[in-house]
């Protein structure tokens, strides 16, 4: 009796060849995706480099006839006259009391505007105001300066009669209302990635839903939403066109809202418009307070990442 066995056909070598190309071609192709996302990955890199390079430079060059301890310790700035001084606190002072104030007003009105989104506002009413919230972040801040000046400090002079028409109050406060939309979204996308196990917890302890709000909710999201505060910080440091519209930009050391001042980035603006040559000390200014201003809003990035590692949950 014969037995005939069939034994398995071993692929052709066409068909082998054909699964090893179509294997390294897809690895090629993968190849030149991460290249694509890497190239784009170091665009803000080298950006960002680029940027400092030359501020580093450009100031370089403005430090070699400026001592440095008359630029952070002069009392006056007049980079543009026959007298000239370089002392960049002038600036540093409006700058500080136009952020304080927009602070002021965009802190706490966007932290109850975030709780309320986030933990009391029917569902409707979420998708309907959030949008509009985040319209007012889209407006240009040219249109914010001239209601400052316009509308705001005509406002305020029916309560302060002596209230110049420049000054760092109604800039401040203006600039507050911007910077709302991106304190109260950012943190409340920060609370409603809070898990809602905590929030029944406490509810299942007899909280109401605002001691659930505010003792529960807001300490889980403290890292969320301090990211939202350093965000709004930076953003009213590296304002321009609002304080260059309403604040008068006239340097001086000043502290008190109700008088007019300038600003770092105000007074970019105004030397950069001008008829100033290219390489001359009052055109290098701009350079050495460019810098100054990229160090403050550093300084605040750094605080904010550190708020984030520090009070980061976990769940």
């Amino acid at each position: 009796m014969s037995v005939t066995v069939t034994l398995p056909m071993a692929p052709s070598d066409n068909a082998v060849s054909e699964r090893l190309r179509k294997r390294a071609t897809r690895h090629v192709k993968e190849r030149i995706i991460e290249a694509v996302l890497l190239a784009a990955a170091l665009v803000s890199v080298f950006t960002t480099l680029a940027i400092v390079y030359i501020l580093v430079s450009e100031s370089w060059v403005f430090f070699q006839h400026v001592p440095l301890k008359d630029f952070l310790f002069d009392t006056q700035w007049t980079p543009l006259f026959d007298d000239a001084h370089y002392g960049i606190m002038v600036l540093l002072s409006g700058t500080i009391t136009s952020s304080a104030v927009a602070l002021l007003v965009a802190i706490p009105l966007g932290t109850i505007i975030a709780i309320y989104l986030s933990e009391f506002a029917p569902f409707k009413v979420r998708e309907i105001a959030k949008p509009f919230l985040e319209l007012l972040g889209g407006v240009p801040t040219i249109i914010y300066g001239y209601f400052a000046l316009v509308f705001l400090t005509p406002l305020l002079q029916m309560i302060y009669p002596d209230l110049p028409g420049f000054n760092l109050l109604s800039a401040g406060i203006v600039m507050g209302i911007m910077i709302i939309p991106y304190v109260a979204s950012l943190s409340e996308d920060a609370m409603r990635a809070v898990p809602m196990a905590l929030r029944e917890g406490s509810y299942a302890m007899g909280a109401t839903r605002l001691q659930t709000s505010l003792r529960v909710v807001v300490p889980a999201a403290t890292s969320g939403i301090a990211s939202a505060y350093i965000l709004g910080i930076s953003r009213a440091v590296g304002e321009t066109m609002i304080l260059a519209v309403a604040a008068g930009m006239q340097p001086n050391l000043t502290f008190n809202p109700l008088e007019p001042g300038a600003t770092i980035t105000s007074f970019i603006v105004q030397v950069a418009l001008g008829d100033l040559p290219h390489g001359s000390i009052g055109y290098q200014t701009i350079f050495a307070a460019g810098l100054t201003l990229m160090l403050m809003t550093l300084a605040f990035n750094l605080l904010g990442y550190w708020l984030r590692k520090r009070y980061r949950e976990v769940y």
